[in-house]
């Protein structure tokens, strides 16, 4: 291990361990916001999961869920009836995330329960499934004072229609050959596309294509809800519901961005005969080594607690700190507008404020489920999904990939290729996770119509 190596691990074992203290206080500060502001304790995930089982009772239809979970001398018991959640769905990583002051807690725990168990000898319980009560109380429909009020970010809950936000570019004739579908990215946007590639694209393809980009679930001017977990299930319908159903979709395109890949994917895998082409930009794809758990082996990968580089650690506190996540996204998603009215004063209104936009017009709820359940979750499945459109979707694979991006490293776009043999692996030097798109986009979008066009005569 390089010098350099080794200082950011030290200086990060300290840094970190702040930052584990300091989440740790600010758990009782929200707790006690949560009920000063909306008269009741809300659920986190920052405790260690109880001891908890699960039964079931019916059929596949009016399946009944019960979680109960042994708090003290007395017993919690939840009952869930929504079939469209299901454990297996929820990534362990929202209520595990191992810390060093976590593990000193649990130290100081072991020892005065194995000093009471010399006094008092009990019986010792068979846990069947381990699962926060959380992820059930999460469910219910609250609303959060710490996020954003404004028309824009609650434009949806006036509406009775649930579906996504769609932007959508077609002929002016409505007689468009073949359809796009673009999925962008994690904080990102519909915007991502739209205010790149759309305008980049020749007027041949504007007369032949029908471009849809979707706003995922959570973000952009799509629902919010805060009753959801997030979950691929949940994502994957929506898409399917808003855009596949409600535009009348018999084939498409795929186009998408870092965590859309594995919507992109996940979509393939269930609607083979329906893609012509997948394209990904900066998949994230980890190959876990067997005997690893799946979900804690991504979490890791994508953000290894170091300091440097900044995108690193940026990464690291996103997945690790459920309070100081919700913190950041307090400061600056509850006040994205005087943010953006910044940025255009100081630069003068000359910097287009859309990806700003993107990154900021979400909630914490949105996107501390999305990060785990899609991201993380998706660890233990993505091969699957890579090895169904190895095997049974026919159509054209191509992988592109930034060479200096240092969120998601290039070697996950390989790890795609030896899934996927016949995918086109196209490395962009000294391009980042964004710049792989952003700033090259006419390029892109040549680049994509290429792809097409190829898909088309195949």
């Amino acid at each position: 291990m390089g010098f350099s190596r080794w200082l950011n691990r030290s200086v990060g074992f300290f840094v970190f361990f702040i930052l584990d203290i300091v989440d740790f206080l600010l758990c009782f500060t929200y707790r006690t916001l949560d009920f000063f502001f909306e008269s009741e304790w809300k659920p986190c995930y920052c405790c260690p999961p109880p001891e908890a089982k699960q039964a079931a009772a019916g059929g596949n239809r009016g399946r009944k869920m019960i979680v109960s979970e042994r708090s003290g001398e007395y017993s919690k018991v939840v009952s869930l009836t929504r079939t469209k959640i299901h454990l297996d769905e929820i990534s362990d990583t929202l209520y595990s995330r191992p810390s060093l002051l976590a593990k000193l807690v649990k130290c100081f725990k072991k020892n005065a329960v194995e000093c009471s168990d010399e006094r008092s000898p009990s019986t010792k319980k068979k846990t069947l499934l381990t699962v926060n009560s959380t992820v059930v109380e999460k469910l219910q429909r609250t609303p959060r004072w710490s996020d954003c009020h404004c028309t824009f970010c609650t434009s949806w809950l006036s509406s009775s229609n649930s579906s996504l936000f769609v932007n959508v570019q077609q002929p002016k004739d409505n007689k468009a050959q073949e359809n796009v579908v673009f999925i962008h990215g994690f904080l990102s946007s519909s915007t991502f596309w739209t205010e790149t590639l759309f305008p980049n694209f020749s007027d041949s393809a504007k007369s032949n294509y029908r471009f849809l980009a979707v706003d995922l679930l959570g973000y952009g001017k799509s629902p919010k809800p805060n009753d959801s977990l997030y979950t691929l299930k949940e994502h994957l319908e929506m898409i399917e519901r808003s855009v596949i159903s409600q535009f009348r979709l018999k084939t498409f395109h795929v186009v998408a961005h870092s965590l859309g890949c594995i919507l992109a994917l996940a979509l393939a895998a269930k609607r083979p005969g329906a893609i012509k082409s997948i394209t990904l930009l900066a998949p994230p794809y980890y190959s876990v080594p067997k005997g690893v758990q799946a979900t804690q082996y991504v979490m890791r990968q994508m953000a290894p607690k170091e300091v440097w580089p900044p995108m690193a650690f940026a990464a690291s506190v996103a997945s690790w700190y459920e309070h100081l996540s919700r913190t950041v996204s307090l400061v600056l998603c509850k006040n994205h507008h005087l943010l953006e009215f910044l940025t255009k004063l100081l630069t003068r209104n000359r910097m287009r404020t859309y990806l700003i936009e993107g990154f900021l017009c979400h909630t914490h709820n949105a996107s501390w489920h999305t990060l785990h359940n899609i991201i993380f979750g998706s660890g233990s499945k993505i091969e699957a999904y890579l090895d169904h459109v190895r095997d049974n979707v026919n159509c054209d694979v191509s992988v592109f990939h930034g060479g200096r991006d240092e969120l998601i490293p290039v070697e996950c776009s390989y790890g795609v290729k030896r899934r996927v043999p016949r995918a086109r692996i196209h490395i962009v030097p000294d391009k980042d996770h964004i710049t792989i798109v952003v700033g090259r986009q006419k390029e892109f979008a040549g680049e994509l119509e290429l792809i097409w066009r190829r898909s088309s005569t195949t």
